[in-house]
């Protein structure tokens, strides 16, 4: 058991963390629709098609009992952005029509109400019969009746109350005999929606975004952002704002980049109004143009068009209501501004083509704006070519923050607690928009914990930062790890969840200088060296290697090696070294396979150790020269600089390893330089905050050892103050419809010391008094 010494100064108050802590929303998993969305029928408006999935048609999530006498046409279509509608003709016996929802189906809840509501056209006088049941056709609410007598376009709807509650409720539509009518956004919304918002959010899902007290959220991407065709009108465009807003009929349908459909009913004004319903401020995210997946990009002298798209939507958010975006705003009901403060352009670009662009947007944003704080973005990755392209983009341009993403293992996360130590405190701020640990156990929590103190720390070099991705319904996974789970009846909280709840409801104002006592050295987990066996494996593709050459610099040995193929995902195994510093250098050609894929150089592998290395040449969509390090716990990338591999070209490459040094070069053109650092795992991981507005003092302070630890605090702050704790196994997970893995525990701190219990995260508070991690 360790004996650590905590002194605080109190009342002197380092650098402040402002909007630090947030979340950031993504439409990935079925986040929106089918998910935050409470929309209740999945493809409310006929528009489904295979672009968005391949198994999707015109009809798909509806039965149709008769479906030769209920077409799907075009003819006569709602508007110009709703193309498609159900043209029925019941006959003599009438035709019924049932919506099965998303997951196994609809969630209705006994007593709860529920808005139907349809646009229908007539002939002549129709009668439609809306009613909820089970997936045995067992009814669950009273039938409503609706007439439809206009020959026109309407909007009908109709209040339904569940009589019965079930997990696979389903929407049936009945048309009586002898009806000709058109259908079209035949729609099912609980009427309890979070803050009873009209086209709101979930209410259970709204709730657990709120209960973390995020400062900001960022939205709607990530991916979903840039991924696209440069025309608005396309249905495979990128997201553009204006498509978003106002009557929900008259928005287009759109292919997500995550291949479903993508209604836009949770648009930018329902982003804004739920930004402010949990207290967060709104920091949307614009494409600047460019489309590094696809490189599509905007000619520089059309970008106009794109610049007054940021423009316009900041006075969507922030103008008067003489304004043209402000009356809009206040049309849809909100006269008063949304007080918008930040706003990014692009989201981990690769590639100068953003970079041309980007400064047409930064000076006119300026010029017009100058108090929004402006957010630049520096790639997918943590290190390297594009990385420092990003923050030379930003210093040139005087960007507020940049955009830095990464996912790595726990053991990344642990290397790199201190990362921002260095960072300089002049000139842009980091924006931690994208990050998480590999994974939802109790472990990858308290990793993230541990990285978060080294966040709050730095806080005058890191001003904002969100975990990532948000959401998931368990049905539709595209990606994991997140931060909450759900399906149609249940949310399940991740055990990540929990840790970043407490350092945004306990995040506090100030920094606060403070020093240790007695603290052990962090225990050292990785080998000082990198080296052992080292081999080639193929990415699916076909890859001749010759001049094989091994030399230990430090011994003068070199080794020479026969020459290979490689094929498909074949690896083979050509030697070892325990040199400490040396070099591995060979020729290859590309000469078949995948053109999206390349090879690897697989190099540190142990016998002792779990961990290896890779020098990926080709890496993502062919694009990438990596350094990229394997564990148990997941991968890591340390360092990328863009290069394509060409086909039946041959390169020279080589790698020089000293002890955790590692430096590439190809057709002798050095490309990635980087300390791979090795894993430390202190006895605590701490920072201490205080809170202006509730003038309370915070300890933060993270134990991932397997060790009690004892920690001396200074009484004139802390005494009678409450430790609140978040203890799990450290393997442990939480599962939907399961209780948590985590015990929070609550004490009144009595004594001049506290006891840490192992795998565990805590927040002790300057006084007692009812603060609760469960509320």
């Amino acid at each position: 058991m360790t004996q650590v010494k905590l002194d605080v100064i109190q009342d002197h108050f380092g650098v402040q963390l402002n909007d630090l802590f947030g979340i950031f929303f993504e439409d990935l998993n079925h986040a929106a629709d089918g998910g935050l969305y409470a929309e209740m029928v999945q493809n409310r408006s006929f528009e489904f098609e295979p672009v968005d999935h391949e198994g999707y048609h015109e009809t798909y999530a509806w039965t149709i009992n008769h479906s030769d006498q209920a077409v799907i046409s075009t003819d006569q279509p709602l508007n110009s952005n709703n193309l498609h509608y159900l043209a029925v003709d019941s006959g003599e016996d009438g035709i019924t029509m049932t919506n099965h929802g998303f997951n196994q189906g609809m969630f209705v809840q006994k007593d709860h109400t529920y808005l139907f509501s349809m646009f229908a056209s007539v002939k002549e006088k129709s009668v439609v019969q809306v009613f909820l049941e089970n997936s045995q056709h067992q009814q669950l609410s009273p039938t409503a009746v609706i007439a439809v007598n206009v020959p026109g376009w309407k909007r009908y709807q109709t209040t339904i109350k569940a009589s019965q509650g079930n997990a696979e409720g389903r929407l049936v539509v009945k048309v009586l005999p002898d009806s000709h009518i058109n259908l079209d956004m035949i729609s099912l919304f609980p009427t309890d929606t979070f803050h009873h918002r009209e086209n709101g959010v979930r209410r259970d899902l709204g709730e657990a975004l709120a209960a973390m007290h995020p400062k900001f959220m960022r939205f709607p991407g990530g991916c979903l952002v840039h991924d696209g065709t440069l025309d608005p009108d396309d249905r495979g465009s990128m997201y553009r704002w204006k498509n978003t807003i106002g009557p929900i009929e008259k928005r287009p349908t759109r292919r997500n980049k995550w291949d479903y459909n993508q209604t836009l009913g949770l648009g930018y004004y329902e982003y804004f109004q739920l930004a402010e319903d949990i207290g967060a401020k709104p920091l949307p995210v614009l494409p600047g143009g460019y489309d590094p997946h696809h490189n599509r990009k905007v000619p520089i002298d059309q970008l106009q068009p794109w610049i007054d798209d940021a423009l316009d939507l900041i006075e969507f958010a922030n103008g008067d209501t003489d304004t043209k975006w402000g009356k809009k705003r206040a049309e849809f009901g909100h006269p008063q501004p949304f007080g918008m403060e930040y706003l990014a352009i692009g989201n981990e670009e690769v590639g100068q083509a953003f970079f041309d662009r980007y400064p047409y947007f930064h000076k006119a944003i300026r010029e017009r704006y100058p108090n929004i704080k402006l957010i630049n973005t520096s790639g997918p990755f943590s290190s390297g070519g594009e990385f420092d392209r990003g923050w030379r983009s930003a210093r040139e341009n005087g960007s507020d923050f940049v955009d830095e993403h990464y996912y790595a293992s726990p053991e990344w996360f642990l290397a790199n607690v201190n990362r921002y130590d260095s960072y300089p405190t002049t000139g842009p701020k980091a924006f931690v928009g994208e990050y998480a640990t590999k994974g939802n156990n109790w472990y990858n929590a308290l990793t993230e914990a541990c990285y978060m103190t080294g966040l709050e720390r730095n806080a005058d070099k890191v001003g904002l930062a969100c975990y990532a991705p948000l959401f998931c319904n368990i049905g539709y996974p595209d990606w994991k790890p997140d931060l909450i789970y759900f399906n149609q009846t249940s949310v399940c909280k991740s055990v990540n969840y929990d840790v970043q709840k407490m350092f945004m409801k306990y995040q506090g104002t100030d920094n606060v200088y403070f020093k240790v006592k007695g603290m052990a050295a962090p225990d050292v987990k990785d080998p000082a060296v990198i080296n052992g066996g080292f081999g080639f494996s193929s990415d699916h593709s076909v890859v001749q290697l010759s001049n094989i050459r091994l030399t230990e610099l430090d011994t003068g040995v070199v080794k020479k090696f026969k020459n290979i193929t490689i094929d498909n995902e074949e690896s083979q195994k050509l030697g070892k070294t325990s040199s400490s510093h040396y070099e591995i250098d060979f020729n290859a050609v590309k000469v078949g396979g995948n053109p999206t894929k390349g090879f690897k150089l697989n190099f540190g592998e142990s016998d002792s150790s779990k961990s290896s290395y890779s020098w990926l040449m080709g890496g993502t969509d062919n694009g990438d020269s990596m350094i990229y390090n394997n564990n148990a716990h997941g991968g890591s990338v340390w360092d990328q600089h863009a290069w394509h591999l060409p086909n039946k070209e041959a390169c020279h490459f080589k790698i020089e390893v000293n002890r955790r040094h590692v430096k590439t070069w190809i057709n002798q053109v050095e490309f990635n330089r980087i300390e791979i650092l090795p894993t430390k795992i202190s006895p605590l991981y701490l920072n201490v905050t205080y809170d202006r507005s509730s003038h309370q003092y915070y300890l933060k302070v993270i134990n991932i050892t397997d060790d009690t630890q004892q920690l001396s605090i200074p009484s004139a702050i802390f005494k009678d103050g409450t430790l609140l704790s978040l203890i799990g196994k450290r393997l442990s997970h939480n599962e939907i419809d399961k209780a948590s893995v985590i015990t929070i525990d609550k004490k009144k701190v009595l004594k001049k010391q506290i006891e840490v219990a192992p795998y565990s995260a805590n927040v002790l508070v300057s006084r007692y008094m009812d603060v609760d991690l469960k509320k």
